[in-house]
């Protein structure tokens, strides 16, 4: 079975290649559909934009096709960036200014070091349907300043008590042990298996 992985970040991917291996589906991505135009998110949650990216990117392909929606929320912040962490303070922002912004909001809250959250909700839909859906959230905090140069995206931003370091800081199969992705994905290995073993 081919199964599109419906990303450009080629992050993103490498993490979901190493979840789903033994899955027995060949992972394909959209470098073979290079003139497709991204869909607008315009959901208010993560699972909105995951369901909205996989029918769109399985339609115009006919793959099968999962998509995932992840993000940060920062309780000190009302759950900001949350399904706007991507975008915040614009696309072209690098993370470290991202950083820098959302340091800076959160010093008037009074709350550098916020509980905080990362949240993954992935879709895996074929033209005409979603087949399964799953969540992964990972608990932590704002991490006084940013640490590590491992990860991507918010993860030195991100501290995680467990291992006492930001996601940042700590090795790739630590992260993909507890993290959203690593769970999210990791419950569509597990349906994926028990769908192959029904057949």
């Amino acid at each position: 079975m081919h199964l599109l992985v419906a990303t450009t970040n080629p992050n993103k991917v490498k993490e979901i290649r190493q979840v789903l291996d033994g899955a027995n589906v060949e992972v394909i991505t959209l470098d073979g559909w290079p003139d497709l135009v991204a869909p607008e998110e315009t959901g208010r949650t993560f699972e909105d934009n995951a369901r909205l990216k996989a029918t769109y990117y399985a339609r115009a392909t006919g793959q099968v096709t999962v998509a995932e929606d992840s993000g940060i929320e920062i309780d000190a912040l009302g759950g900001m960036p949350g399904v706007e962490s991507a975008r915040y303070a614009g696309e072209e922002t690098s993370y470290p200014e991202k950083f820098v912004r959302l340091y800076a909001a959160l010093d008037r809250t009074g709350s550098r070091d916020s509980s905080a959250r990362f949240v993954c909700a992935l879709a895996m839909a074929s033209p005409d349907a979603i087949l399964f859906e799953a969540r992964g959230v990972i608990e932590g905090r704002v991490a006084h300043e940013p640490a590590g140069s491992g990860g991507f995206g918010y993860d030195p931003f991100f501290f995680y008590p467990p291992y006492g370091r930001t996601l940042g800081q700590v090795t790739p199969a630590e992260k993909l042990a507890v993290s959203h992705r690593g769970q999210a994905f990791r419950k569509l290995r597990e349906y994926l298996y028990q769908e192959r073993k029904g057949r």
